[in-house]
């Protein structure tokens, strides 16, 4: 009986500052044995990841994945592009839209599903600085309005 719990491995925190996130969704990834095994030792980081086509296939780049302590020989190179793994009409989907439109595919988080490791990527559109300042002042405000409703 398979496992249905998840269990989240790492999360790209700077995207949510860089980035609009329009739209997400999950997404396999083609992994070797050594790379899953440092995945479950929390050897993954998304932050400078980002996702790009190759012909009509999607590939995850600068995902760095920790080389695996005893995988000697094993062991991948830890930048390696790896295949993300999306049912074709998906994968049209956002060839279109990121040709035409100039969005952006980040990858969000990376997490275990089920024993796989599934990854969720954001289609996104990039900050201006006064976006960022925007979002800055609005979650300070908030901050401000929680601190005065629990000195109540």
């Amino acid at each position: 009986m398979p496992k249905t719990g998840i269990k989240q491995i790492v999360v790209n925190r700077q995207a949510r500052h860089e980035y609009f996130v329009e739209e997400s969704l999950e997404a396999g990834i083609e992994l070797f044995g050594t790379e899953v095994k440092s995945m479950r030792c929390g050897g993954a980081n998304l932050k400078d990841a980002w996702c790009d086509f190759q012909g009509m296939e999607l590939f995850i780049k600068q995902m760095h994945v920790s080389p695996y302590e005893k995988g000697n020989i094993f062991n991948q190179d830890p930048l390696r592009p790896k295949k993300l793994l999306l049912h074709k009409r998906e994968l049209r989907r956002l060839y279109g839209l990121v040709k035409q439109q100039g969005l952006t595919l980040i990858p969000l988080q990376a997490y275990f599903k089920g024993g796989l490791v599934k990854v969720e990527i954001g289609l996104c559109k990039g900050k201006k600085l006064y976006d960022k300042r925007a979002d800055a002042a609005k979650r300070d405000a908030q901050r401000d309005i929680q601190r005065a409703m629990r000195a109540k």
